[in-house]
Order: structure tokens, then C-alpha cells, then sequence
């Protein structure tokens, strides 16, 4: 036997290539030997090639949510026409089913559910919209969630205030939008009450009464950008992608939802500049009023202020800055949170 002080000698034959590994004879006087580093970097690699996998899978999931998405949109009328006619064969429709007077998305005095083929079509289109949604960005977030942690991009300090500013801002502005009433947004149009000659109060809530024409004129954040509900995300994402490790499984979940709002929001407008007639909430466009809404708004931030469309007086007059200031505290609450959880999850590395 040999001595306890002493290793056992080591000998690899790579028969292959006739090349040979030997640990040489060593006095450790009770240390173990160096085991070989070939497991490690095996381990290492079988790591990188899994990573890489879940990244693909994740590429994957928000290709299929942006595609589902801008797919749906760009052939919705056909599909609404399709749902509305199975609606009315089945007689789901005409139930008599109230919905709140402010309900978004549905002509006024059309407040139930499913009363025409049209109506019905159009909310059976928004369930399955919102269902494929979340399927398709579920999957994204849990295939993101099992995504090995790798080494995170150091942020400085002044970079990490930059980063969480231009998140919470960007939560202010879509908060804000809703309030602020637009053909391309969830909310409708909203005005003080008045009272009919038999002096029945017209209100939905809080005093107000609905007016959707009210949407197709260019006010305070419109005066900016047509789209002040979605544009905002590409900056949310691009600052989270950041926050949550500026890893490429950051920028392929929040990157790509960045950019799939972007190609979204295009879509919309191709489809206004062929007349297609539907987009956003508006499904009919009676007197070409979303025409004029286009034409008097731009898709880049302040395009329409720089060519003189519209005027910075206005905008800033017009500009929900009580709603904006609120939403960028809810914001900043929130991409904390968002932060917190996924470092709670061993998503984001510290």
C-alpha cells in the first residue's frame, strides 16, 4: 500500500490521440490532491449552452406575443364580423345584460353586453385579445424566470438614478394618458353633465357624461404623440432592462416588449394611412375624423410641436401634470417592486 502521505498516482489515457495526462508523485502530507478542472468547465458549458436554450425559448414566447398581437389587430375587422355573426346564430345577443355607462371601448347607449351582432362581435374580440395575451406574455415571463442567473452589468450610482427615472417617468406618462381621451387609448371622451328639457340628469359618474367625440381632438398629450399610452414602453424597457441586470435575458423580455410597442403603435398608423377605418376604439370612421386626428398629431414624440402642428403653449397648458406626478410615484413603486420580486425569485443579480 501506498504511503498515507503520499497521492495515489493519476494516469488518463486518451486513447484516441494517443496524448497522456499524469499527476506526478507529490508529498501533500494530508492535502487531497487537485482534482482535474475538466468537470468544471463541462459543468460551465453545459451552463452556457442551457442559458442560451431558455434565451432562445424566451426570444420565442415574445415573438409570439408581438406577432399574436399586431396579427390580430391588422385583420380584427373580418374576425369581428366573424364573432358577431356567431354571437347572433347562437342568440347570444339581445340579453339585455347592462354594463357601467362608462364602460370603455363600446358606442354610447350600447352599454350591455353582446345587444347586436356588431357590439358583440367587437367584445368577443377583446376577450380573446386579452386571453392570448396573457398566455403568450405568461409564457414569456415564466420561461424569463427559469433563465439561469448570470453575472450581472454593474450600474453606478448615478446611472441607477438615470435608469430608475426614465422608468417611473414613463409609468407617469401612460398613467396620465388615461385621463387624457384618445381614439388610440382605453379611455373615451368625458364632459360635465348637463340636463336634458325634462331635467333628467345625463351623468354616468362623478358628474360627467360620456362624449367619444371629444377623443379626436388633439389635447395635452396627444398634442405630443398619438400614442402617450403605448409609446412610454419602449423607455420602461429599455431602463428595466437595465435595473434588472443588462443581461440578455433583460433585453430580449423588456427590450422586446420595448420594441414590439413601437412596431405596434406603426401598425395602427399603417392601418389609418390605408383607411382601413378601424383601429384603436374607434371601429367605424364616420366623417373621417380619425383622419383628422392623424393629421393633426404625429407618431414621434413632439414631431407634431417641431413642424408647427401644434403648439408647446398648449401642450404645456393642456398637460396633466397632477396625474403625471402621481403616476411617476406609483411608477417608481412599482419598478421596485417589479425589482424586489424578481430578486426574490433569483432573477435579478445584486
Amino acid at each position: 500500500l501506498a504511503s498515507p502521505t503520499r497521492c495515489v498516482q493519476l494516469r488518463y489515457d486518451h486513447l484516441s490521440t494517443g496524448r497522456h495526462y499524469r499527476a506526478a508523485d507529490r508529498s501533500i502530507r494530508g492535502k487531497p490532491a487537485k482534482s482535474p478542472q475538466l468537470p468544471t468547465r463541462l459543468s460551465m458549458l453545459i451552463s452556457s449552452s442551457s442559458a442560451i436554450e431558455n434565451n432562445q425559448a424566451l426570444a420565442l414566447w415574445i415573438i409570439s406575443f408581438a406577432s399574436s398581437h399586431i396579427g390580430l389587430s391588422a385583420i380584427r375587422t373580418p374576425l369581428i364580423s366573424t364573432c358577431g355573426q356567431i354571437a347572433r346564430a347562437t342568440n347570444l345577443t339581445n340579453r339585455k345584460i347592462k354594463l357601467p355607462s362608462y364602460w370603455p371601448g363600446d358606442d354610447v347607449n350600447k352599454n350591455e353586453l353582446f345587444p347586436d351582432a356588431d357590439t358583440a362581435g367587437r367584445q368577443i374580440y377583446r376577450a380573446g385579445y386579452t386571453i392570448i395575451s396573457f398566455l403568450t406574455l405568461g409564457g414569456a415571463l415564466s420561461c424569463y424566470l427559469g433563465t439561469n442567473a448570470d453575472t450581472a452589468l454593474e450600474l453606478s450610482k448615478m446611472q441607477r438614478l438615470l435608469c430608475n427615472g426614465a422608468a417611473a417617468a414613463s409609468f407617469g406618462v401612460s398613467i396620465a394618458s388615461l385621463v387624457n381621451a384618445s381614439p388610440l387609448s382605453l379611455m373615451p371622451g368625458f364632459e360635465s353633465s348637463v340636463t336634458d328639457d325634462d331635467g333628467n340628469d345625463e351623468a354616468s359618474i362623478l358628474g360627467l357624461s360620456r362624449n367619444d367625440s371629444l377623443k379626436f381632438t388633439p389635447m395635452g398629450l396627444t398634442r405630443i404623440t398619438r400614442h402617450p399610452l403605448i409609446i412610454p414602453v419602449l423607455p420602461w424597457g429599455l431602463a428595466t432592462s437595465f435595473l434588472a441586470g443588462g443581461r440578455p435575458c433583460d433585453f430580449i423580455l423588456f427590450g422586446g416588449l420595448g420594441l414590439y410597442a413601437v412596431a405596434g403603435c406603426a401598425a395602427q398608423d399603417l392601418r389609418v394611412v390605408r383607411e382601413e377605418g378601424s383601429v384603436g376604439t374607434v371601429f367605424r370612421d364616420e366623417g373621417n375624423e380619425l383622419q383628422r386626428f392623424f393629421a393633426k398629431t404625429s407618431f414621434v414624440p413632439f414631431g407634431a410641436v417641431i413642424d408647427g402642428r401644434q403648439n408647446m403653449g398648449d401642450v404645456l397648458r393642456e398637460f396633466p401634470w397632477l396625474v403625471f406626478g402621481g403616476g411617476c410615484i406609483v411608477g417608481g413603486v412599482i419598478e421596485d417592486l417589479l425589482l424586489r420580486w424578481l430578486l426574490g425569485v433569483g432573477v435579478v443579480v445584486g
